[in-house]
């Protein structure tokens, strides 16, 4: 499979798993993501199992991610993703929306690709950027 058929892939897939973690799909989510794969949230850090729990609990709810830029850099057997969304969530009740850099690292893993990594960082807005 040549890089540009695996970086369509990885797009969809990516687009895909926002649309597993809004709908708390949890065996879908469970196949994509790897046993030993990282999460960084601003709150904090953790594997899978937590952040499993943290979408089927509806600690965090991912309600909508609307997608404003991606791009994907294959790399052997590793792909890695960078969506820059608008994230409407809930958090511990209350609903938020914040403009992410979310980083998405995928490895092949038997012949499927399996999410790693993912990592939001927070992009600053025109009114929260720093002085010159």
């Amino acid at each position: 499979m040549d890089d540009k058929t695996v970086e369509q892939d990885i797009i969809a897939l990516s687009a895909d798993k926002w649309r597993w973690m809004s709908d708390q799909d949890m065996p879908a989510l469970t196949t994509l993501f790897h046993p030993r794969a990282v999460f960084v949230h601003m709150g904090g850090a953790w594997g899978t199992d937590r952040e499993l729990e943290i979408i089927e609990g509806g600690f965090i709810h991912y309600k909508r991610a609307d997608i404003h830029e991606v791009s994907v850099n294959v790399i052997g057997a590793t792909a890695i993703l960078l969506n820059e969304v608008t994230l409407l969530a809930v958090v511990d009740g209350n609903e938020v929306t914040n403009r992410f850099m979310v980083t998405e690292a995928y490895v092949q893993d038997q012949d499927a690709w399996r999410l790693t990594a993912l990592a939001f960082t927070k992009l600053l807005t025109s009114a929260e950027e720093p002085p010159a």
